[in-house]
């Protein structure tokens, strides 16, 4: 029997280039940005714009441009969702500009007199903003056209390959274009698959991905995988072909686990990413960090406190903090120590519940410190005790993790790290008080432990103070 042709795999196509062209771009508009705003300045101040003036000034380039960038990562404005629709980056790029202004203007009022030029920032805020637009409108459409998507051949038909689809569709829509779907032999899809058609069986897949030209294949087959599937996957990792599990692909587009799809033979995927390293710095540095900005904040939250505390009593009766038992690492109960943000003794009649959108509840007070997130700051207090992280999955109160650990698998994975201030599931998604969204909290809470790291407590960090400023807290 003669073998089947050989179609080489078409090289994946470079979609990583175009994020770093925006990035590029946006960086070459805030440097000119810096140079107008620095003219607009010495012109409003009635001196001559000279090369002595600008070497003297030579520091706000990268302090600018790094603090923009920090921002604009904290509010995730190079994600291709948002970079390829105008109005979406338009409006992104609105809320990094008033965080790059709020922020100068804290760091301005805590400095000594006249260590900062006070309307420099403005300028510099109003020209960014105008030619990041600018560029963003002309930009990246052509990148568009010059970028490909890969074409990806889904391998499954069951649920997993249902939500797979969906997701692709939803969250990376110019990142993959799907040719169609691969099926076991004698199978066909279910009545509400996704629209996908079904373009070969199993035995068929390595002359299928030539024959469309594929650059990736999905392997979103449940259960055990029969002989002939298994060599077809082969021959098309033999030959170049990229072959990735649904699971790892709906992490790198999600920044979630999927749960639902992980079951008795493959839990060990949601387990924390491990190192060969013979140490691993990061508990070491993480313990580290933790207490520094601890006695940095409570420092910084301290002289606040009284004025927070007579808003608190003047607005409703009872005590100003608020202690709650909460589950911790190992399974562990402690008592959280937050500022009292509902009415005293909330929960007398109607037991443990779940706070809900317009809670009436919650005081006029206490929705403040909520939105911005000043009624966690006492928290600093259990870090220091070793109870608690700065970033991590929240801790749950034990009724609610006695229920949702017999509704929802895995659930005491969560307990494997130390619980956080805030983490990875409060900055991508909003409050929730239902079972459906605790679910989609402990994906995030999953791949946080998953993907520990500095860099990612470092974004995590970035978007809670985006979302302090910007008081989109709940």
């Amino acid at each position: 029997m003669s073998a089947p042709p050989r179609h080489p795999a078409p090289r994946q196509p470079r979609i990583a280039g175009s994020r770093f062209a925006l990035v590029a771009g946006d960086l070459a508009a805030i440097l000119l940005a810096v140079v107008l705003a620095l003219g607009i300045w010495v012109i409003v101040d009635g001196r001559g714009l000279g090369l002595p003036f600008i070497l003297k000034h030579l520091y706000w380039f990268p302090i600018l441009a790094g603090l923009w960038l920090a921002l604009a990562h904290a509010n995730d404005f190079y994600n291709r969702r948002f970079s390829a629709r105008l109005d979406a980056s338009l409006l992104r790029l609105g809320q990094v500009t008033l965080q790059l202004v709020i922020v100068y203007l804290v760091i301005f009022f805590l400095s000594p007199r006249d260590a900062l030029p006070r309307l420099f920032i403005l300028y510099y805020a109003a020209l960014s903003f105008l030619l990041i637009a600018a560029w963003r409108a002309v930009g990246p459409p052509t990148l568009r056209r010059t970028g490909a998507a890969r074409r990806a051949l889904v391998v499954g038909n069951g649920p997993a390959a249902r939500t797979l689809i969906e997701t692709l569709r939803a969250e990376a829509p110019g990142d993959y274009a799907l040719a169609g779907v691969i099926v076991e032999p004698g199978t066909s899809l279910a009545p509400d698959f996704p629209l996908a058609p079904v373009i070969g069986s199993a035995s068929d897949l390595p002359e299928i991905a030539g024959r469309e030209q594929i650059t990736e294949i999905i392997l979103a087959q449940e259960g055990d995988l029969s002989a002939a599937l298994f060599r077809a996957l082969m021959d098309c990792t033999e030959r170049g072909y990229r072959v990735v599990p649904m699971p790892l692909l709906y992490e790198q587009i999600t920044g979630r686990v999927p749960v639902e799809h992980v079951d008795q033979r493959t839990w060990t995927a949601m387990l924390p990413v491990e190192t060969n390293a013979l140490f691993d710095p990061y508990p070491a540095v993480k313990r580290f960090i933790d207490v520094t900005l601890a006695l940095i904040g409570l420092a910084l939250f301290l002289p606040a406190l009284p004025a927070i505390a007579l808003a608190i009593r003047l607005d409703s009766a009872g005590p100003v903090f608020f202690r709650q038992a909460r589950i911790g690492q190992g399974g562990q109960v402690f008592q959280i120590v937050k500022l009292r943000s509902m009415i005293h003794h909330a929960e007398q009649i109607t037991g443990p519940t779940w706070a809900a959108d317009s809670d009436p509840r919650i005081t006029r007070v206490g929705r403040f410190l909520r939105k911005t997130r000043l009624d966690e700051l006492p928290q600093l207090v259990n870090v220091l005790r070793g109870e608690m992280s700065l970033i991590g999955p929240r801790p749950e109160r034990p009724e609610f993790v006695a229920r949702l650990s017999e509704n929802l698998p895995f659930y005491r994975a969560r307990h494997a790290v130390k619980p956080g201030i805030t983490g990875w599931a409060q900055v991508r998604y909003p409050y929730g008080n239902s079972e459906q969204d605790a679910l989609i909290k402990l994906q995030y809470d999953l791949f946080y432990i998953r993907h520990r790291s500095l860099a990612l407590d470092l974004l995590i960090l970035l978007r809670t103070l985006g979302k302090m400023i910007s008081m989109q807290g709940t």
